[in-house]
């Protein structure tokens, strides 16, 4: 059994002994775009203008779902989940990262759907019956929504384990959703799924040919015939790597349109369908035009001035060492999505729980209008927390011997109890007060009237305090034209104004697909652009990426060798030198400087990584 690695040094050699199967530097998604190749020297000289690089690169989004939806995909993936849920079975949305949060995100608008409607008393079809048909699995539970879990997107039996472990059988549909088309959990839950007969699609963003060349886990899924297949490639992301961008924006907006079509073939079956908003096979057509519309709005002058003005203001917070808290409901997860994803994107500190004193108090945070978080979480996925509690022999059952020892320590920070220790409900204020110089920022949709609706709503309570304290407020709202008069109507009534308006079409869908990309696309420019003017990003690269995974180790050497003019060995020992050197500050939870950063600053000038470190900081000012 070989011995656990114990140096960087180490570490580093066992890292290159894998690193064949984790060279990704050739996928598409790994590219830099050459449209936003100066991205940083734009967005810090004219922050419209950082936006407008970061909208134009959602064109490939646009132009990619256009052909996509016209090609008849959509109808035979919803044609198979009708008859799988038909017949009593149930569909599974599993991912990593970004598309685990993702699946967690299509889980919830499926149950918030059915919840409604038991809500308004529509009882044909059964909301008892449909509700709970669909299910999430993300690598690392429910826990990986806030942080990244160690260990998980590396292994493939971890992801057979997640999926068999919520009963998957012959007559159900998984849905695998990897952004590279590569991810070791997601293609795990995809042989599991091929293995207990259910119909699996692998969703993923690179050409067939690339993936087949470069990665063998990718080409042996890509070449069987058991699996369909869903390219979704648009071409490089807007930030290099940053998958959580167009490759995830566009999974989105394809999982929607299936889920939109199969709701409306379930309702018609049950004589339940309003007339006007046609059958299952008007939405693809009608999702194109108004996605155009939604781009079109999202690029105009009009909001990215004003999301200009939100940018600089998130800004000047964090350079004044302040915080800022969003507040959502409707949205909640849409928002909780944004907020985490920034941590390992741009090595910023992750949520804190509640009770910890010593990490470092996160950039940005995620509030809920439900007064105690255990309900607040619940609110929020629209189903009971669903995190990992395996013990030693689960894990003995996949693991050898010295990767148990490393796992089981991981284990014990994910469970139940360990989320609950992120309050997202209001109780969780007090551990969050607002100060002087701090930000409170509501994203409000059409169902969320009542919490701004006067001075003594949820929401309208919380900002009083935050002006009370000092902190600035901002209200985004998203919404049709009439949606959002109202909106604006009930903030003014709480004498605050709403300074951000995205008007989403007023075309008929049961699933408001249009509200989710657009919230999703404005809040992905809006948090990108702000660690862009901190100065997160070089070019088009994020050099304060957090390689916490075999993906973004490998992501961090390249940036390194490309940035040193190092070999790829001798970058990565420099990575795994500095993983080491930064590692007590992020395991407990305190601020550090950039690995990638550190280590070019090493290579570059021959320093010592403290004195590395300080020229990191000299540099970016």
């Amino acid at each position: 059994m070989p011995a656990r690695a114990e140096t960087p040094r180490e570490r580093a050699d066992e890292f290159l002994n894998v690193a064949g199967e984790f060279r990704l530097g050739a996928l598409v998604t790994e590219s830099p775009h050459p449209r936003s190749v100066d991205l940083s020297g734009v967005a810090r000289n004219d922050t419209a203008a950082g936006l407008a690089i970061l909208f134009d690169v959602d064109r490939d989004v646009v132009a990619r779902y256009g052909a996509w939806s016209a090609s008849g995909q959509p109808e035979e993936m919803a044609q198979a989940m009708v008859a799988a849920l038909r017949a009593g079975g149930r569909v599974f949305f599993t991912g990593c990262g970004a598309t685990g949060r993702l699946s967690i995100q299509l889980d919830s608008i499926w149950r918030a759907f059915w919840q409604s409607r038991r809500a308004r008393g529509l009882t044909r079809p059964s909301p008892d019956d449909w509700e709970h048909r669909t299910r999430s699995v993300m690598a690392g539970g429910d826990y990986a929504l806030i942080k990244a879990v160690e260990g998980f997107e590396d292994l493939t039996p971890f992801g057979r384990k997640q999926i068999a472990d919520l009963g998957l059988a012959g007559g159900d549909v998984v849905c695998a959703i990897t952004e590279g088309g590569e991810t070791s959990f997601v293609i795990g839950t995809t042989w599991q799924g091929v293995d207990a007969g259910a119909r699996v699609f692998f969703v993923y963003n690179n050409p067939d040919d690339v993936l087949r060349a470069h990665v063998r886990r990718s080409r042996e899924v890509i070449d069987d015939p058991r699996i369909t297949k869903v390219n979704l490639t648009t071409g490089p992301m807007a930030i290099t790597g940053s998958t959580r961008m167009q490759a995830t924006s566009i999974q989105l907006l394809a999982m929607m349109t299936v889920l939109e079509m199969v709701l409306r073939d379930i309702l018609a079956g049950e004589r339940a369908l309003d007339p006007a908003l046609g059958p299952s096979a008007t939405v693809p057509a009608a999702m194109r035009a108004a996605l155009g519309v939604v781009h079109a709005e999202l690029a105009s002058e009009r909001v990215r001035q004003g999301l200009a003005r939100l940018v600089e203001r998130e800004e000047h917070i964090y350079r004044s060492g302040r915080k800022t808290s969003y507040f959502a409901d409707s949205l909640g997860v849409d928002v909780l999505t944004d907020t985490t994803e920034r941590s390992p994107t741009f090595c910023t500190a992750s949520f804190r729980k509640w009770d910890d004193t010593e990490a470092s108090e996160s950039w940005a945070f995620l509030f809920t209008p439900e007064p105690v978080s255990e309900a607040a979480w619940t609110r929020l996925l629209r189903r009971s927390a669903q995190t990992i509690e395996w013990g030693r022999d689960d894990l003995r059952a996949m693991l050898d011997e010295d990767m148990v020892a490393r796992q089981i320590e991981v284990l014990r920070e994910i469970g139940l109890r360990e989320l609950l220790r992120f309050r997202i409900g209001l109780d969780g204020l007090p551990h969050r007060p607002f100060q002087n110089g701090d930000g409170a920022v509501a994203i409000l949709a059409e169902p969320d009237l009542s919490l701004v609706g006067d001075a003594d709503a949820p929401f309208a309570r919380v900002f009083a305090s935050a002006r009370g304290a000092g902190a600035s407020v901002a209200v985004i709202a998203v919404g049709r034209d009439a949606a959002l008069v109202s909106l604006q109507a009930a903030a003014s009534r709480a004498r605050f104004q709403v300074d951000e308006a995205l008007t989403i079409p007023d075309t008929p869908f049961l699933l408001d697909p249009m509200t989710r990309i657009g919230v999703k696309m404005l809040l992905n420019a809006l948090s990108t652009c702000t660690m862009v003017r901190m100065g997160r990003v070089l070019g088009n690269r994020m050099i304060w990426v957090a390689p916490n995974n075999l993906k973004l180790i490998d992501r961090s050497v390249r940036y390194i060798r490309d940035l040193t003019g190092a070999s790829y060995e001798q970058a990565c020992y420099a990575l795994f030198d500095v993983i080491e050197y930064v590692e007590p500050r992020r395991s407990a939870g305190k601020a550090f400087p950039a690995p990638v950063g550190v280590a070019t600053m090493h290579l570059r000038h021959g320093l010592a990584l403290p004195d590395a470190e300080a020229r990191l900081l000299e540099e970016l000012g």
